[in-house]
């Protein structure tokens, strides 16, 4: 080794601020680990060591995620039977809404333009024919699935799988111990790096730039509960519809009023979680496509077979140069064909890639199309039944209980639409932009299944007043079209962005993506747009709705995040203070729950002044998510120590993903924590005996290398007497996954370190004598010379949020016999 070297690990041995990488950290004392690196290997042919900082994981404290460890990679290496069965499942989940399309789209479409001859029909069916095959099949099944966040899907899962390639995240809490977690990070292809750098810099530079990434999800997540709203009042009725030429006097209000009742049912059920009935779901979704592709081919055989001449795409044009205007505002119907789609995407994380591309390829697009197609037949006879086209075209002995299976599957289709809503509000929960509310969880074995009791009621009473407003199906189709091509140009965005920045693909095909999709996107859009008085404006104003609440609270989460870290305690204020902290220790473990990673909160000072004497042991509990869908359990829990030993401060950083459930059990939280706390302290008495053995050894290093500048040939490398001989006969070893300890025994004991077997006594007299929780009850307020939007967004908006979401011991289930509250204002 050169002297060099020696003099770079000697100034690495002595430094107590930063980590080898630059990041910051607390702790006086910190583990050390050897890494073994290869260098040099043409020229020389040695293997050097170099000593790291590593930030240590001790991290056995998980109460709240009791089934994470079974999350991960379940759906990896499946047999082909169990990816058959899961395929079957993604029938009941996955495909309801898109299944159930056909009982309006066609009725929709020539509700705008008139049958007149048969190039209208087979128009209607081409145009409709390749927009399944584009969009779902195309685009989604093998394009956008490949784009998942380790397995799961969606708008959000797109966001925080580029929030970790490039830091763009509003909200500045990320660390450098982050990258550690197992499923943070993928292996990238090498080509087109260069560009990928230039794009990562880009977005990390420019705060525009990350404030309209962010804009642009949060426009996605708010269609997609939009479409929660749309899909049970838009299936339902639909579905019941089918009464009105069967029951003498059945009209519109009766229709009307049997909806309403099947949606009061619908979502009163929804308490108990679908885990109840889910596993009705796929078989009566499997009879359901069943009875479409029976009855399409019935109908195909017995009518008009010749409509499979719409497979010649010119009949599209034909379609468009008869009717014109009429046939532009007709795609505002033919796009609900696809309305669902998004659903494959968005329920990734339950299923896998291979079991969805499955079913959609096997079953669910044969039926749709052989639906579609008889429907088509039919109508080439029997024009005059377009407005009843579904229920006009089954043959007569199975109407009823085809009505009662189309029933069965608009429930399922809404119950699907509400349940993502319900995971689309959770993650958006756990990336800071929405306002903390109650989850109930409904299943002990799932964690997806998740009950949000003021967002089911938010949605009954919005579907009811939906049905009640319009009365008909036309008008919500034109406001369902809007929610579902706003979701996918969301969605085509994203994924171009992740196949530049992470996939590093050719640019002309990353580029082919947005300019083929996009463009029929695009002019989906436009035909919807043009219907927005005819109810097109509702997805707009719910999506505008908790767009603003959404944005609302993640903008003063950050600025309330910045106040603090601008106002966190100076450590050399606590120095000044001494181990006593200017007041009284008393026996106890308190628990500070904060929102910084790094430092010293300025609660912390309104305890210090308010409360006559302090705890003995302060543990700084901060909650944080991370943008991994799971945190594995061994990778949850960080440990660190704050100021000098005597003070007996440390901080622990509980990170979570986004898809992770938090079951709160005080008790064991308790005892947990001071199992770890414990195994922390001996693991940090055993790396400082380490580091005092490397200190030693490396004095030895410096003068032997002095002593031999004269003596040895300076081609030559001096060996580390850290390094055994035999481990340098055998380099095969040094690959070994078994640790191997490279210091006598001496060193390793740790066990009689006296200042140890003090500060464990400590902690367990602490522990004896109880926790306090210590909260604070922050109200945040705009300085005086802001603007005045930023004291409206602030003071009245955002307070409004804050008084009416779930904080502090009510969002941790902390004890209340045990919590200590603090009043703090943050001006921003």
């Amino acid at each position: 080794m050169e002297e060099g070297e020696i003099e770079e690990s000697v100034r690495l041995l002595g430094s107590e601020s930063r980590w080898v990488d630059g990041s910051e950290f607390d702790s006086e004392s910190l583990p050390w680990s050897l890494l073994e690196e290869e260098a040099n290997r043409e020229r020389h042919g040695h293997i050097r060591r170099r000593l790291l900082r590593k930030p240590d994981r001790i991290d056995s404290l998980d109460v709240e995620a009791t089934d994470v460890s079974n999350f991960r990679d379940h759906h990896k290496d499946l047999s082909i039977w169990r990816t058959l069965a899961l395929a079957f499942q993604t029938l009941g989940v996955v495909y309801g809404d898109l299944g159930t399309s056909p009982l309006y789209v066609f009725s929709d479409v020539f509700s705008k333009v008139p049958i007149k001859s048969d190039v209208d029909v087979l128009g209607a069916l081409s145009l409709v024919m390749y927009t399944i095959a584009l969009l779902p099949l195309a685009k989604y099944v093998f394009i956008v699935l490949k784009a998942n966040d380790n397995g799961e899907g969606g708008t959000f899962a797109l966001y925080s799988l580029i929030c970790r390639y490039a830091n763009i995240s509003l909200l500045p809490n990320r660390q450098q111990t982050d990258e550690h977690i197992s499923s943070f990070k993928l292996k990238l292809p090498t080509p087109e790096l260069e560009r990928a750098l230039n794009i990562k810099e880009g977005l990390e530079r420019r705060s525009s730039l990350k404030t309209l990434l962010l804009l642009l999800v949060l426009m996605g997540t708010s269609m997609i509960i939009g479409d929660g709203i749309l899909t049970p009042a838009m299936s339902v009725m639909s579905s019941v519809s089918g009464l009105q030429g069967q029951i003498p006097g059945f009209d519109t209000n009766a229709v009307v009023i049997l909806s309403i009742v099947i949606l009061v049912g619908l979502f009163s059920i929804q308490r108990f979680g679908t885990s109840k009935v889910s596993f009705m779901f796929a078989p009566i979704l499997a009879l359901w496509f069943f009875c479409l592709g029976s009855i399409g081919m019935y109908n195909l055989f017995k009518h008009d077979i010749t409509v499979l001449k719409a497979f010649n795409p010119a009949y599209i044009y034909y379609f468009f140069k008869r009717n014109t205007a009429e046939a532009w505002s007709a795609l505002g119907g033919c796009v609900l064909c696809i309305t669902g789609a998004e659903a494959m995407f968005a329920d990734l994380g339950h299923f896998s890639v291979l079991s969805i591309q499955i079913a959609f390829s096997f079953v669910v697009f044969p039926c749709l199309m052989l639906a579609y197609m008889g429907q088509a037949a039919y109508l080439m006879r029997y024009p005059s039944s377009a407005e009843r086209i579904f229920y006009d075209s089954v043959p007569d002995g199975l109407f009823w209980p085809v009505l009662v299976i189309a029933t069965l599957a608009a429930m399922i289709a809404s119950q699907s639409m509400i349940s993502a809503t319900f995971s689309c509000i959770k993650q958006s929960m756990a990336l800071g932009c929405f306002p903390r509310l109650k989850i109930v969880h409904t299943s002990r074995r799932l964690m997806g299944q998740i009950y949000i009791p003021i967002i089911n009621w938010f949605l009954m009473i919005t579907c009811i007043l939906v049905v009640a407003t319009f009365g008909s199906t036309t008008d919500i189709a034109n406001a369902y079209g809007i929610a579902e091509v706003g979701v996918m140009i969301v969605s085509t965005a994203l994924v171009t962005l992740v196949m530049l920045l992470i996939w590093q693909i050719n640019l002309f095909l990353a580029l082919c993506f947005p300019l083929v999709f996009g463009m029929v996107e695009l002019i989906y859009l436009s035909a919807v747009l043009t219907k927005i008085r005819e109810g097109g404006w509702l997805p707009l104003a719910f999506a505008s709705c908790f767009l603003c609440v959404m944005h609302t609270w993640n903008y003063g989460s950050v600025l309330k995040y910045q106040s603090e870290v601008r106002e966190k305690i100076s450590m050399d204020f606590l120095l000044e203070l001494g181990s006593t902290l200017g007041t009284v220790r008393v026996p106890g473990i308190g628990l500070l729950y904060n929102e910084l990673v790094q430092g010293i909160p300025s609660v912390f000072g309104q305890f210090l002044l308010g409360l006559p004497a302090i705890h003995s042991t302060i543990v700084f509990v901060c909650i944080k998510y991370v943008p991994v869908p799971v945190v594995p359990q061994e990778e949850r829990f960080l440990f660190r120590r704050v100021c000098p030993k005597d003070y007996h401060m440390f901080r622990c950083i509980a990170r979570y993903g986004y898809k992770d459930v938090r079951k709160e059990d005080h008790h064991a939280f308790e005892q947990l924590l001071v199992e770890s706390l414990e195994k922390f302290l001996r693991i940090e008495s055993q790396e400082l005996a380490l580091e005092n053995g490397i200190d030693e050894e490396l004095d030895s290093v410096l003068l032997r290398s002095r002593d031999s500048e004269f003596s040895v040939n300076g081609a030559e490398e001096l060996q580390i007497p850290l390094m055994h001989d035999q481990r340098m006969e055998d380099t095969d070893t040094l690959s070994s996954e078994e640790p191997v300890s490279l210091f006598p025994s001496s060193v390793m004991s740790f066990n009689e370190d006296p200042s140890l077997e003090y500060e464990l006594s400590a902690l367990r007299e602490a522990m004896n004598s109880g926790f306090t929780y210590l909260l604070s009850h922050g109200d945040v307020r705009a300085r005086k010379d802001s603007w005045f939007l930023k004291k409206l967004i602030v003071n009245y908006f955002y307070a409004f949020l804050r008084r009416n979401c779930r904080v502090g011991a009510a969002n941790m289930s902390l004890p209340h016999m045990n919590i200590m509250r603090v009043g703090m204002t943050y001006m921003v």
